[in-house]
This record gives structure tokens, sequence and C-alpha cells, in this order.
């Protein structure tokens, strides 16, 4: 076989990343819908978002990228077992295939119902009326369906959704994977529940200005490692990160002024996210190595920074002197062990994203198997709130008082974001990796969290994770970086270690 041109390479990059700069504007204009917008905008923007779409559709499943792809793949540095090239290849053509597939017609249809049904997603939530929400997700699942159908798939038609979110994952395998954790998870809950007492005092529902939190919130990211010069922090209904483009990575949170922690632990989650952004390779922007290698691994770095180091007592060592300047009214009297016990609390609650380490995978098994449930036809969208409610009590021993607290409290459907949620809880088996290697690796983190010192954990990350993007599967990224393959026993170790110590079981 013939060698390709010198030039197929940088071709097909270059290819990628013009592609990749039409889809950042509708990042933006998702980003804009999001915190800015008019909700009397929406319509406009979903044809804005649905325009964006079919041209990105067009490039990404053109004949002239199929043979740039060709060409690319006779190169000799394409040939080398793991390298960019042969990453850049390898994901450029799973990507392309599965475009391929996919009529433009349909994915431009999800571009603009998803536009609209996010917007009628808050309007449902603030009403609580899931009936303002049912005509969309009935028709967003009804999509899903038909894209699982043209990307095909041998098992399970959630697989095929999955696989655009977590490569080399199925359902089968998920669902091999979480069984023991969910097991565990729930003996460790009903313990700890069982030995929590009453708290004897409710001071993190102490109130505090959004302008403190705001304070607060912003030090702590930019001390961990994000880089506000290159990012920024706006308001939402529902927390997230955005990167429209490289040097430019955003976060959006909301403020609780009835609690002063819960805008700052949503921001550090965020911050995770966008760090992870910061730290991709600028240079490969636009193509499969300058890319996050997946949804999970993403998942990690917020869970990581949001968790294993935000609720740890050295964390709160070092910034408990903060806390008390910005909120001295909420954290009069409040001793570092109190705060630290406070934000460990273990209380199954309703909503996913306030859930505590514990109880915090059996929302994301809950909502796994409501949508393998959609998926297959088991489970009608319209009735989607009952189900919710008896699985909720199945798992919780909890009835949602109503559906802001139960079906409607995640944003990720309305996005047509069907196959997402498994990614959190396979975030939270990373990061346990990754910590637990760090700290092999690091020596004393604990030491230097209590002092600020987060540079060698970042740095750390940088190497093992950020710097690769795409370039190995997730399971094999987070085996080299650790040197274990991936399995729940380093979660787990964390979680019973953390809750054995503040709970004495």
């Amino acid at each position: 076989m013939a060698h390709a041109s010198s030039d197929a390479l940088p071709a097909l990059r270059s290819y990628l990343r013009t592609t990749a700069e039409i889809a950042s504007c509708s990042s933006l204009l998702e980003w804009d819908l999001e915190t800015y917008m008019p909700a009397t905008g929406a319509e406009h923007r979903g044809r804005q978002l649905e325009l964006l779409a079919g041209f990105v559709h067009d490039r990404a499943t053109s004949g002239q990228l199929g043979e740039l792809i060709e060409e690319a793949a006779r190169t000799p540095e394409a040939q080398e077992e793991e390298s960019p090239a042969a990453a850049d290849l390898r994901e450029t053509r799973r990507e392309y295939d599965r475009q391929r597939k996919l009529p433009r017609r349909l994915v431009e249809e999800l571009a603009k119902l998803t536009a609209e049904g996010r917007m009628a997603w808050v309007a449902a939530k603030r009403a609580n009326d899931f009936g303002l929400f049912r005509p969309f997700l009935e028709r967003i699942v009804a999509l899903k369906r038909e894209e699982a159908a043209a990307v095909g798939y041998e098992d399970h038609p959630y697989d095929a959704l999955l696989g655009y979110y977590e490569p080399g994952e199925t359902a089968a395998g998920l669902s091999k994977l979480f069984a023991p954790l969910r097991d565990r998870l729930a003996d460790l809950v009903r313990r700890v529940v069982a030995r929590s007492p009453a708290p004897l005092d409710d001071f993190l529902a102490r109130g505090a200005p959004a302008a403190a939190q705001e304070a607060f919130s912003r030090k702590v990211a930019a001390e961990i490692g994000y880089d506000f010069a290159a990012g920024r922090l706006d308001l939402t209904a529902h927390p997230f990160c955005s990167t429209p483009g490289p040097s430019d990575s955003r976060l959006t949170t909301r403020w609780n002024e009835a609690a002063f922690l819960d805008g700052f632990y949503s921001v550090l989650h965020e911050a995770g996210h966008g760090i992870y952004e910061q730290g991709l390779p600028k240079e490969a922007w636009g193509t499969p190595c300058g890319q996050a290698a997946s949804y999970g691994v993403h998942e990690s770095q917020s869970r990581l920074w949001e968790n294993f180091v935000g609720r740890s007592l050295p964390f709160w060592r070092r910034y408990a002197p903060l806390a008390r300047e910005c909120f001295p009214s909420a954290m009069r009297g409040v001793s570092v062990e109190a705060l630290h016990a406070s934000v460990n609390v273990v209380q199954p609650s309703f909503i996913r994203i306030e859930a505590d380490e514990a109880t915090y995978n059996l929302h994301i098994f809950l909502r796994f198997e409501l949508e393998l449930a959609m998926l297959s036809g088991d489970l009608a969208a319209a009735d989607l709130p009952g189900a919710w409610n008896e699985a909720f009590r199945g798992m919780f021993d909890l009835t949602p008082p109503d559906d802001a607290r139960g079906c409607l409290q995640d944003i990720h459907w309305s996005m047509g974001s069907v196959g997402y949620f498994p990614t959190y809880t396979l975030g939270n088996l990373y990061a346990a990796q990754l910590y637990a290697a760090a700290r092999r690796e690091l020596g004393d983190l604990d030491t230097r969290v209590a002092r600020g010192e987060f540079a060698p954990l970042l740095q750390w990350l940088r190497e093992r994770v950020h710097r690769h993007g795409k370039r190995y599967l997730p399971r094999r990224l987070v085996e080299l970086a650790t040197g274990e393959a991936l399995d729940s026993s380093a979660l787990l170790r964390h979680l019973e270690g953390r809750f054995s110590e503040l709970y004495g079981i």
C-alpha cells in the first residue's frame, strides 16, 4: 500500500478545526440560551441552532472528509498504535461513521426541538407542571430511538447513545460494573443513617448574600487552578461548564441565599470541568487529541476537586478562615471539624446535585434504569412521573413531594442527553482511582491541601490525563494513569473510609 502525502494529516486536522469552529458558534449560542437570552427568544434560537447543526452535519458527513480520512490513514504516523495520529484517525472515523448514519433532517429536528425543550423544561420546573414538558419529552425520546436505530446496536438501543458519551461502554457492561457498587452503597447508606444522630446545628442552612458566596467561590476556584483570565462565571438554572473555544471555558452556577455553601460546591464542581478544558493541548484544538477523553473522564475531574479534595478535612483547614471572613454570621461558632462533618452528612434526599457522596450514585442508577426503560419502549414518557416516584421509594424510602423535586429536576433529557447519566458514576469511579494513585505518587497530599498547595496535584492531572485528550479510550487512559484496571474498589475504599471515620461504623 502506497504511503499518503505528508500533507494528509495536516489537511485532515485543518478540516476538523474548521468544523469545530462552526460547532463552537452553536456552543456559544447554547451558553447564551442558558444564561442571558430572554425566554421569548427560544423559537428563533432553535432555528439558529437547527441551521448550524445542519452545516456541521454536512461537513461531518461529507465525501471530502471521507477522502481525507482514507488518505491520512495511509500515513506512517497513523500506523503507530496509540499515537496521536492514530487516535485522531480512530475518533474521527468513529464520529464520521456515526454521523453518516444520521439523516440531516433528524439532526436538525433534534437541535430545534431540544432548544425549545430546554425552555419548556425551565417553565415546567418553575410551575411544577410535568404537563408543560411532557410533549417535548415524548418527542425527544421518539427521536432518540430513531437515532439509536440509525446508528445501530447489537443488544440494546441504549448502547448506540451511550457510546457517544463513553466510547467502549454498553448497557450490559455498565449493569455488571454498577451491580456490586449499588449493593455496597445501599448497605453503607443504611449503616451510616442508622448511626447518624440528629444534627445539633443546621448552620449550613444559614443564609448569606450571593455576592459573598461569589467572592468565596471565585477565590477558591482560582487557587485550585481555574484561570479566570480564560473563563468566566455566570448564573443559570442548572450549573454547567461550556467551552466555546480554546482559552474560553465558562462556568455557570446558581446561588441559594438560604444555604451559604450550596452554590460554592457547584462552582467547585464546574471549576473541575473548566480546569480540564484549560489543560487540554491548545495546539490540537478542534481535533480529537485536543478534546476531553469522554464525558466520564470529564466528570472525574469535577468530582475529584469537588469531593476528594473539597470535602476533605485538610481542605477546610485551609478555607475555614476565608469562610469566616466571607460568611461571618453563618460561620459564627462553627469549628473546622463541625464544618467538615456537616458537608459530609449522609442523608437520603430528593435532589441529585445536592446529594452526598454515599447516596449520589444511587440517584444515577435510578436514572439509568428509567432511561433503559424509555428507550426500550417499556416505559412511556407520559408515565415517567409515576415510574420515577415508585423507583425512588424503592431506592430511598422517600416519595418526592412534587415533580420539580422528582422527574423534572434535571435538564439533561430536555437537551436530548439520553445516555449521559451513567457517565457521572463512571466519573466517580475514575476519580477514585486517579486520586488514590496521586496520593501514592505525590506523598502527603493532605498536608499540601491544608497549605493550599494544589499545583502538584494539578500538574499530575495535567500530565496523566489532560495532555492526552482522546489519545486513549477512557478505561485505557485511567489504567495508564493509575496502573490499575477499572473497578469499584477504590471508590468504595474512599467512601467507606471517609464515613467510617466520621460515623464510627
